[in-house]
């Protein structure tokens, strides 16, 4: 399920509609949710000019997701999305494949940089859809304003141990520049650009593999060193508080998320795949919550003028699959 030869197999794409699943034939697969809080679960011959559609880059057509700072979210998170999301659900044992070709266009301008969450949008996401419904993998791209290069890095979230979900955490891992613990001293204190980070509109892919249980994550891109990660999803590292990583004391502890995991991780719940953009930058109040709530220009809600000013979010994918857990290489 790719688009490769597609272009080869129609003329004139310039001069007619192109729908996504034209260009990324699994949207059968999924159902969407966007960055005005409408959904639709039909996806076939269908776009949203302000959210989800096509264009072409040079001979190449692409899935474009975009979605401002502030909109109407899910009811879970702070966070406005124009994301798919599985519609089949499957549990880490019987486990699932997600692939994506995509590159970032847009993140916000706007932020507090001490945010770990600032200037950061997640392409792509396995999410738990039982228990506390939390987030065993997040794929992110961050880039602070000023730096021509940005940071990919994944995120490990704790299914916490116990009734109180409030004490969950983040463990996060680079694969090209920082991971999330990097911020700045001061609200506009930027951390040093990474040296091998990742440009706007410079492409990057991902592959999720689930089988029998472990996670292997995969990270290609032209001119980089490709990266590879396991992550167990069945048998918790974290069932300690003396586990609890240095980069969670510094980031996670001081704010009060500072729990322990159930012994057997996501063992059993049912989970799906999601991919596309969801925006990791707010407008709420950092002192609220100094990882999540990134304190951005949000204009009041009014969609187009975040547009105008940058302050939102736009990733372009060309190529995705799904499917099966499969042995890993």
């Amino acid at each position: 399920m790719s688009n490769e030869g597609y272009f080869a197999a129609n003329d004139g794409l310039g001069e007619k509609t192109v729908y996504p699943h034209q260009v990324i034939p699994f949207m059968d697969k999924f159902k969407i949710l966007m960055g005005d809080g409408t959904s639709a679960e039909d996806l076939t011959e269908f776009e949203h000019k302000d959210f989800f559609y096509t264009v072409i880059d040079g001979t190449r057509r692409w899935v474009v997701y975009k979605t401002p700072n502030s909109g109407v979210t899910s009811p879970n998170s702070s966070n406005t999305r124009t994301e798919l999301q599985e519609k089949r659900e499957w549990i880490p044992e019987e486990g699932g494949k997600l692939t994506g070709t995509c590159k970032v266009m847009q993140v916000s301008i706007s932020g507090d940089a001490r945010v770990a969450a600032s200037y950061s949008t997640v392409v792509g996401q396995i999410h738990s859809g039982e228990g506390h419904e939390n987030e065993p993998l997040k794929i992110f791209y961050k880039k602070f304003p000023g730096h021509t290069k940005g940071s990919v890095f994944w995120n490990y979230e704790i299914n916490t141990a116990g009734d109180d979900n409030s004490v969950r955490w983040d463990y996060s891992t680079a694969v090209w520049g920082h991971d999330m613990s990097v911020i700045g001293t001061s609200k506009d204190d930027y951390p040093a650009e990474p040296v091998d980070g990742i440009e706007l509109g410079e492409e990057f892919s991902y592959e999720v593999n689930v089988f029998e249980g472990i996670m292997y994550l995969t990270f290609k891109s032209e001119g980089h060193e490709p990266r590879t990660f396991t992550k167990n999803l069945i048998a918790s590292e974290y069932v300690n508080r003396s586990d609890l990583p240095a980069q969670v004391k510094k980031i996670f502890v001081p704010i009060g998320q500072d729990g322990t995991e159930r012994a057997s991780a996501y063992s059993g719940e049912l989970n799906y795949f999601k991919q596309g953009a969801y925006n990791q930058t707010n407008g709420k109040d950092p002192k609220v919550n100094m990882v999540w709530c990134a304190g951005a220009e949000t204009y009041g809600g009014d969609i187009a003028k975040q547009y105008e000013n940058g302050c939102y979010t736009e990733v372009w994918f060309r190529e995705a699959t799904v499917g099966p857990g499969v042995p890993p290489n």
